[in-house]
């Protein structure tokens, strides 16, 4: 049987990004932006879903405070999960949900989860992320580290903030899936599956082009969101969570 190839976390999704996936040879991507709440993304993603592309709904959410962030991807949500929460108060969500819960970019940067979050919430975690285009060579090592320490199943993504980096990076299952909720039970059950990634002069032009957005991501885009914007769809504060996460909302 052929290899279920899955782009495991993206940010952006538009006609161009489906048709570069589809000639990557993706069969799925998980698509999850940030700031949007999950309504949002679910219409986004059966609008680009067709019979050669699958695109999985899902969450990365900013618990903790600008501060001291640690980004965890939900992926199979039945119900939207806010920001800006305690990573306590996330995780006992997403069990509630039943969802797959992911740790993208391990130890990397300011923002994400440390190897004590991993072993703290290790038996409700599914899945570590050893590669992505924004990583430097010793973040791949450490993710492998981590990744072998914890006796967690591997995933990679091209974390692509950029329609170009979308199919960088993939992860391979063994059987293939025809929905977003049969993808989520692989994530959730350790499936077999290996990751891979593009290799030679573009991919590292692709990376660096990636990990420049970071200080983008992180500079202006921070400031204008937080301070300039007015309330976020996905504050916790926001009407559309109906106060339900007022006791472990960070803000």
């Amino acid at each position: 049987m052929d290899e279920f190839r899955v782009d495991a976390h993206v940010k952006v999704l538009d006609e161009q990004v489906a048709e570069r996936a589809k000639r990557r040879g993706l069969d799925a991507i998980v698509y999850a932006p940030h700031f949007k709440r999950l309504p949002d993304i679910e219409a986004r993603a059966e609008r680009f879903t067709d019979d050669e592309l699958l695109v999985v709904p899902a969450r990365e959410v900013f618990t903790g405070d600008w501060r001291n962030r640690k980004h965890v991807l939900a992926v199979g949500l039945s119900d939207p999960v806010p920001d800006f929460i305690s990573l306590e108060g996330a995780m006992a969500e997403f069990d509630r949900q039943d969802a797959a819960v992911l740790a993208p970019h391990p130890e990397f940067a300011t923002v994400s989860l440390e190897s004590h979050d991993l072993r703290a919430h290790a038996e409700q975690i599914h899945g570590i992320e050893l590669y992505n285009p924004k990583h430097w060579q010793h973040h791949n090592e450490r993710a492998r580290e981590l990744q072998r320490e914890f006796d967690l199943p591997p995933f990679g993504s091209s974390y692509a903030h950029l329609p170009g980096t979308v199919g960088e990076v993939w992860t391979a299952f063994e059987e293939s899936f025809d929905t977003a909720a049969e993808l989520t039970e692989a994530f959730r059950d350790g499936a077999p599956r290996k990751v891979f990634h593009r290799d030679g002069v573009e991919h590292r032009l692709r990376c660096g082009a990636e990990f420049l957005h970071l200080f983008y991501e992180n500079t202006w885009e921070k400031v204008d969101r937080l301070f300039l914007s007015g309330t976020e769809p996905t504050h916790p504060d926001h009407i559309a969570y109906g106060g339900r996460f007022d006791g472990v909302s960070v803000y």
